[in-house]
């Protein structure tokens, strides 16, 4: 019986505007088919946009009338898959919803053209994005099917740190694992996206339900992510794949770097830019990465800035603007926390792909079944709410 295919994770960065990014996204699927890719993960938010360095000009307490207006941009620029603000599950799932009259279906045809490209390629698209229902928005996964279209998607259950300004709680009952077959390998696979991996319910309700194949796509470029994606892939005893942007400061879409210029331009009143906040000299006025942390600089008016010649300040300018705001690090890990495809840094356009073979799975499995007959399931028990923990069936 076969039991190999070929996986790939593609370090791949959104671009200015969501029909290049889709156009981007046909071209390096199709470049995955002619190397007889069955599988390829894309980054967290790839369609959409991970909103890096924006603050969307909210404080404790305070929101500046730019914010608002970044918002919108970043609204604007989430895909609409016809789903619910509930996340309507299967009936999204198999097109039960309703269609307004006169439309050919629901939303904006994204849906539509992953499951046209996973056709027409053969390739099982997974990809990470950013989806937009009702008034909110959520970060998520979909699994795109050549035979079937789309058989699931999920939504991130907890958005970390600044993203909750940005993005609502997903559905719990979205962390189904779904089930496929592609060339006779038969496949049980699930994402877990980004910091959702440090939560350990979490990783164990997808364990659970018995996957072999494990996402991550994600937007830690620290170089602990790595060991973690080890650490879950010898608990799970499953391939994992994880996707990262590559990106420079200049990569930035314009509305975050045209928010932050209107929080510094001096000839505007900066009691009309802070008219909401109650300690405006308080308010951080520079933020850059460095090694994937954010620092926060002091407000640069505070002190008095030496003389700078034109030439050197240019210079400094170009440099930062050519700065990584974050240095990728896809990997692809085996089922004994093996390391296959090394993590990408630095690597724009990035690609890595490995034969994977699944019975190595179940050869992990003699020795520990962390949700099975190493789990000592007659002492622990975990339940969520709303979603079955027992394998789906094949």
């Amino acid at each position: 019986m076969p039991s190999k295919l070929k996986l790939a994770v593609s370090q791949s960065r959104t671009l200015d505007t969501l029909q290049q990014t889709l156009d981007a996204l046909a071209a390096t699927t199709r470049k995955a088919a002619s190397q007889s890719i069955d599988l390829i993960l894309f980054p967290e938010a790839y369609l959409g946009g991970y909103p890096r360095t924006c603050d969307f000009g909210a404080s404790v307490g305070a929101r500046a009338p730019h914010g608002r207006g970044q918002f919108l941009e970043y609204f604007h620029a989430a895909v609409d898959l016809g789903d619910t603000p509930l996340g309507a599950g299967d009936d999204w799932v198999n097109r039960r919803l309703p269609v307004a009259k006169g439309r050919e279906y629901r939303g904006d045809g994204t849906r539509e053209f992953l499951e046209r490209l996973a056709r027409e390629t053969g390739v099982f698209i997974v990809t990470g994005l950013v989806e937009r229902s009702g008034g909110s928005l959520y970060c998520g996964a979909v699994y795109v099917c050549p035979r079937l279209g789309c058989i699931g998607k999920r939504r991130k259950v907890m958005p970390t740190g600044s993203e909750r300004l940005v993005w609502a709680q997903g559905q719990p009952s979205s962390l189904r694992a779904v089930t496929t077959e592609i060339r006779g390998v038969k496949l049980c696979l699930a994402a877990a996206i980004c910091w959702e991996n440090y939560m350990p319910l979490l990783r164990y309700s997808l364990y659970s339900q018995n996957v072999n194949l494990y996402l991550a796509p994600t937007a830690d470029a620290r170089d602990t992510w790595e060991p973690l994606m080890r650490t879950v892939a010898a608990e799970s005893r499953a391939f994992v794949l994880s996707a990262n942007q590559c990106v420079r400061k200049s990569h930035l879409p314009a509305w975050i770097s045209a928010g932050k210029k209107v929080d510094h331009e001096p000839s505007v009143s900066s009691a009309a830019l802070t008219s909401t906040s109650t300690s405006p000299s308080r308010r951080r006025k520079s933020v850059v990465m460095e090694e994937g942390n954010e620092l926060v600089l002091p407000d640069p008016s505070s002190s008095t800035p030496g003389p700078v010649s034109s030439s050197s300040s240019s210079s400094s300018s170009s440099s930062s603007e050519d700065e990584f705001v974050c240095r990728g690090g896809s990997c692809i890990i085996g089922p004994l926390g093996e390391v296959l495809a090394p993590s990408l840094w630095e690597v724009e356009d990035g690609f890595s792909s490995i034969e994977a073979d699944f019975e190595d799975c179940e050869r992990g499995r003699l020795d520990m079944d962390v949700a099975g007959s190493y789990s000592r399931n007659d002492a622990f028990h975990l339940k969520v709410d709303g979603l079955d923990l027992d394998p789906p069936p094949f």
